[in-house]
């Protein structure tokens, strides 16, 4: 799976943060990304949805 620096870096501190292995997480957002969606992008729009959510408070 390809996702660019910045993305992999913010993946692994949410893993952490949420207690979970990187694999286990990845394997999180694969069963609920849909057909329409690749795996890397899938992966994209959790790590700018949880950033977002943080930000908001």
């Amino acid at each position: 799976m390809s996702l660019e620096e910045a993305f992999w870096n913010e993946f692994r501190a949410i893993a952490r943060a949420e207690g979970k292995a990187l694999n286990a997480l990845a394997a999180e957002i694969d069963e609920t990304r849909g057909l329409e969606a690749g795996l890397a992008s899938a992966i994209r729009v959790y790590v700018l949805k949880y950033v977002k959510a943080r930000a908001d408070g």
